[in-house]
């Protein structure tokens, strides 16, 4: 399972930790990452992620899973929430449909 979170697409980070003396050794930084179920609600169910805490409060800070989605890039996307944006694109236009018509 690679570090990567599936929402934001950050990842681990290489470089170096730095002593006093200026003497460099080679560290990962592993991102913070939850295991969280998040409810979508244009689908009407959960689903479970990995994401980092950071994506977490962006999420919240947004409105909800289904308003993140629409806004994010695809690029960033793993391929299940890919996926889960195309539904909730999908479920959110058939709403809108009926409703003009």
């Amino acid at each position: 399972m690679a570090r990567r979170c599936e929402l934001t697409g950050k990842g681990v980070q290489v470089g170096h930790l730095v002593s006093h003396s200026n003497h460099k050794t080679k560290c990962r930084f592993l991102p913070n990452l939850c295991q969280v179920t998040l409810t979508s609600d244009a689908l009407n169910k959960r689903v479970r992620l990995r994401v980092t805490a950071h994506a977490l409060r962006s999420v919240e800070h947004r409105g909800g899973l289904d308003a993140f989605l629409v806004k994010a890039r695809e690029v960033e996307l793993s391929q299940t929430a890919r996926l889960l944006k195309r539904e909730i694109q999908k479920k959110l236009a058939e709403a809108e449909t009926p409703a003009a018509a």
